[in-house]
């Protein structure tokens, strides 16, 4: 494939094992199929076990690799987060690659199944909970890569400690842009914690993509997004980047970085803010109600 700045790679992953989660759509599934055709074992981590099924029917005819199965994982429950760690540590020798990629995007207010405001609770926080429950595997692995996909919305908005659960008000964008600055501060946080252990962590834009993420949206806007598909991404091209930050040779050196168009990029200021990245930790940990130094 030939996207984001002309980047290509022939990198094969035989032998390596690969967790993507909401890999039953969008850029999900094409990084799916991508990593299927160079051989990996894909883990398809899905709440949709029936969507998901026609994805990998789908991956497996368009790629030949029968390696690629799904598992029941949804990020809106702990219990079903951690019945889904525990399946894979039973399961899997390894775990060379996490790709943690589902989330949900600027919907109405409603809460996870513990509480938690579902933006946050999806994109960051399930995520968090996840990576932390299957860290030993993944060091395990080592070298090994932990890929965040963050957005270009960690932009919009700072964090709101004294709320960050949204309980005195609510605001879909800003909310969507927390849990999107949550992502790329987490990426740099473990990043730093996984030094000298030969994971890797990095966060990414993967682009504006045509994808079923904007289904919570107006209509004027969803319109929008049809009428300047032109300046959008397909799904193939937004998954570019969470492939590149994946499988690309020599990125070792810049773990913890924030990537777009299959390239390093400049996060926010509020993103590269240690002190705040501390801060966040220590609530997240709080939150989860697990100890992670």
């Amino acid at each position: 494939v030939v996207c984001c700045n002309r980047w290509s790679s022939q990198e094969r992953l035989d032998g390596k094992t690969v967790i993507i989660t909401g890999a039953n759509t969008g850029i999900g599934k094409e990084t799916a199929r991508d990593l299927a055709r160079r051989g990996a074992r894909i883990i398809m981590a899905c709440r949709d076990l029936e969507r998901a099924e026609e994805a990998r029917r789908d991956i497996l005819e368009d790629t030949g690799n029968e390696n690629v199965v799904i598992r029941k994982l949804d990020l809106s429950d702990t219990k079903s987060i951690r019945a889904f760690a525990e399946l894979i540590i039973k399961e899997e020798k390894q775990l060379n690659i996490l790709i943690n990629n589902a989330g949900v995007m600027m919907c109405p207010y409603s809460k996870t199944a513990d509480g938690f405001e579902l933006q946050l609770g999806v994109n960051h926080l399930g995520h968090v909970l996840l990576t932390y429950l299957l860290l030993d595997l993944i060091k395990h692995s080592a070298p090994a890569r932990i890929v965040v996909v963050a957005s270009v919305a960690h932009t919009w908005t700072g964090l709101r400690l004294d709320d960050i659960n949204s309980e005195r008000s609510y605001d879909t964008m800003k909310a969507y842009g927390q849990s999107k600055l949550a992502n790329v501060l987490f990426a740099r946080s473990l990043a730093k914690r996984l030094q000298g252990t030969g994971v890797s962590v990095f966060s990414l834009h993967p682009g504006v993509v045509q994808s079923d993420l904007w289904r919570h949206q107006h209509q004027c806007i969803q319109v929008a997004v049809k009428i300047f598909r032109i300046f959008t991404k397909t799904t193939v091209e937004g998954a570019q980047t969470t492939i590149y930050c994946a499988v690309e040779a020599g990125l070792e050196s810049q773990s913890g970085g924030y990537f777009s168009d299959c390239a390093p990029a400049r996060c926010s200021r509020t993103a590269s803010d240690d002190d705040l990245a501390q801060q966040l930790w220590e609530i997240t940990c709080n939150m989860l109600g697990i100890t992670w130094q």
